[in-house]
């Protein structure tokens, strides 16, 4: 990868790649999960801190047999034990189902089909169709290497079996390694059942080893969540030019433009319109809302259809009523805007509590960071705040109010009263700009 960051760290669909294995796995209500890990990489057990596992450290690299060898001592004697790999994201756990349910009291192993195997361990048979042995590459014959059922690197034992095979592994190949791969052959020589499950799509459970790899990955990981999308009923623009970064739940005729991002727990009412461009984290848009062009919500809930953007940002704890308008260049973050109340363009509101039917004009900020503490700005209902107004928190702006354009409101300003805060205009007689000499 060249990168500092560990490979199984790298990010597919914006999670890491072992998060998706990890997912998958719990999917199979596994009685353990024992991750084999670099003592020397501590990240990887950082990124894994809300999983519940067993971890076993792999001091020197040895191979992967070696490394489950590792894993061992930790797991029941009872186990069947399921053997997968921190780097294959796109892996579904029906597959892995198929696998664990295939009747065996051997050795199983996930295999694909792929015209073009190249770098993959080679499974060789006998007459009977058994599996002797998986040869890697590196070791193979010409013969060996014109097969195309290959590898997956995925296994499934009971314990004292795969413990047997283990314990008679040599490391006398091209890599002075511990291939997981000869569990296979040892099994087929103590006459223990050897067996395999073709994956239906060989592409799931393909890793990656470097950034075009990696980027293989994210286009069919993208395609994969389009797919879903569109099965749900989603009226997607280009399924290409989407990024699915999390869950999304949708209703009925949902409309996605290009380029936009989905991350984070998602969920889009009937009718929703999400524009071009627009980034959505951690959000919850009520029936008939529309985002327009280039818009950026996170962390927000429309309550009723309202209308957002072009180019506006929707920041945290943010809450819309129906009927609301929230436009371009408008930033708000920690506020509440009442039915039918509008901030049409160029404002700031901030730990706001706006009720209904209130205009904000163009240029209104409300001043809530005193350099240390925020202060809550408190606008009732039917209130018309003139544009390149300053509202200093903390601040009651009554029901019904003016606000004349260009005031700096320090003060609570009365229900039903206009309230201007100006200087007085002056106009200099005479006046003569300055020139350059």
């Amino acid at each position: 990868m060249k990168s500092r960051v560990p490979k199984v760290l790298q990010t597919v669909g914006g999670q890491s790649m072992i998060i998706h294995v990890l997912d998958t796995a719990l999917q199979l209500q596994p009685a353990g999960i024992h991750v084999v890990f670099n003592p020397k990489v501590p990240e990887v057990q950082a990124a894994c801190a809300d999983y519940d596992i067993t971890w076993a450290a792999q001091a020197e690299q040895l191979g992967t047999g070696h490394a489950v060898q590792q894993a061992m001592p930790g797991i029941p004697e009872n186990a069947d034990v399921l053997v997968l790999y921190g780097d294959i994201p796109l892996l579904e756990s029906s597959v892995l189902k198929s696998l664990v349910e295939a009747p065996s009291t051997g050795v199983k192993v996930l295999t694909m089909d792929i015209s073009e195997p190249t770098g993959y361990g080679r499974i060789v048979r006998d007459d009977h169709g058994n599996v002797t042995g998986i040869v890697e590459e590196r070791d193979a014959s010409e013969a060996q290497r014109a097969i195309t059922e290959v590898n997956s690197g995925i296994i499934m034992a009971p314990r004292q079996v795969l413990m047997s095979c283990l314990d008679n592994m040599a490391s006398d190949n091209s890599q002075n390694e511990y291939y997981l791969t000869d569990v296979f052959s040892i099994a087929h020589q103590q006459g223990i059942q050897t067996s395999s499950v073709i994956a239906p799509v060989a592409t799931d459970l393909e890793g990656a080893n470097d950034r075009i790899q990696l980027a293989e990955l994210e286009r069919r990981y993208r395609m994969k969540k389009s797919t879903e999308l569109m099965q749900a009923g989603v009226q997607l623009a280009d399924p290409q030019r989407i990024d699915v970064r999390g869950n999304v739940e949708v209703g009925t005729d949902v409309f996605i433009d290009i380029n936009v991002i989905l991350e984070g727990d998602i969920s889009l009412g009937d009718g929703v319109h999400i524009g071009p461009g627009c980034v959505l984290k951690d959000c919850h848009l009520a029936a008939g809302t529309q985002v327009q062009a280039y818009s950026v919500l996170e962390g927000m809930r429309s309550l009723g259809a309202c209308d957002i953007g072009p180019f506006a940002r929707v920041r945290p704890g943010t809450e819309l009523m129906e009927g609301c308008k929230v436009g371009n260049f408008v930033e708000i973050k920690k506020t509440t805007l009442g039915k039918g109340s509008k901030a049409s363009h160029l404002s700031y509101l901030g730990d706001s509590s706006i009720g209904e039917r209130v205009n904000i004009g163009a240029g209104t900020i409300t001043c809530n960071y005193d350099g240390v503490n925020k202060h809550q700005t408190i606008i009732e209902d039917d209130v018309f705040i003139g544009s390149d107004t300053q509202l200093i928190a903390p601040v009651t702006i009554g029901t019904g109010a003016d606000i004349g354009a260009g005031s700096t409101v320090s003060k609570d300003a009365p229900a039903g009263q206009l309230t201007i805060s100006r200087a007085k205009q002056v106009t200099i007689r005479g006046w003569k700009r300055p020139v350059k000499k």
